[in-house]
């Protein structure tokens, strides 16, 4: 069981808007305790401590240990409203439990060992499906990360739900044996192919350009030649006549 974290508030005798925006006012989140068969508390928390609280990771995950008035409540958060616009903390539910009470959480995985895996090592990709992973449990053994061992994976490996080891007491919400993450083959840059393919379709456009270019040329000069012979014929006629 992991160590619950400490929580003074105040009680509240009253509930309704106007009162939580008072309390607000005041620097403080309103905030309420239910469950396990026992009536709700009303109650008010410092609104900078919960500011620090839900900043840090596994708020919904951790245990925690509210004292009103000299009375503990072991609670967990169950709900939390933002404000839309500064994202400031504007209420809280905490849910009472026993050592039978049953949640359903989604807890993060965590993968190591990245260098350990032949497939990453050849330019394989971690390809993961699952980032969390929805539980079922009790308040007292929740873990707070799933990590999964890459060592010796291979491209084309996967690791699916039936091969984690979870804690005890700790199961899926569903039989489904669901994929979490596998090590894919490497990804083939098309753009490079797709500019290949367009730097030798320029080369082609640019030989015949210049092939056409040559028969230009060679068909200006055989012009040139043919106007040359054609005025040197017609001198040599007008020759002829004058010496008739």
């Amino acid at each position: 069981m992991a160590e619950a974290i400490n929580i003074t508030a105040e009680a509240r005798d009253r509930a309704g808007k106007g009162v939580a925006r008072a309390t607000r006012r005041e620097g403080k989140v309103p905030a309420v305790i239910y469950g396990n068969k026992q009536d709700a508390v009303m109650i008010s928390i410092d609104g900078k401590e919960l500011t620090r609280l839900i900043h840090n990771p596994g708020f919904f995950t951790h245990i925690f240990d509210i004292d009103v008035a000299g009375d503990n409540h072991q609670v967990l958060a169950r709900d939390l409203q933002l404000d839309p616009v500064t994202d400031r903390p504007m209420h809280v539910d905490f849910l009472r439990f026993n050592e039978n009470t049953k949640i359903v959480l989604e807890i993060p995985v965590v993968f190591y060992n990245e260098e350990e895996s032949p497939g990453l090592k050849r330019g394989g990709v971690l390809n993961i499906v699952r980032r969390e992973i929805e539980l079922r449990c009790s308040p007292l053994n929740i873990p707070q990360d799933l990590q999964i061992d890459l060592t010796g994976m291979d491209i084309g490996d996967s690791v699916h739900i039936s091969a984690m080891k979870l804690p005890e007491g700790v199961e899926p919400i569903t039989d489904r044996d669901f994929t979490v993450a596998t090590v894919a083959a490497p990804t083939i840059m098309e753009e490079i192919e797709e500019e290949t393919e367009d730097e030798e379709g320029l080369e082609g456009e640019e030989g015949l350009e210049g092939e056409e270019g040559v028969e230009g040329e060679e068909g200006a000069e055989g012009a040139e030649e043919s106007s040359e012979s054609d005025d040197a014929k017609g001198k040599d006629e007008g020759k002829g006549k004058g010496r008739d």
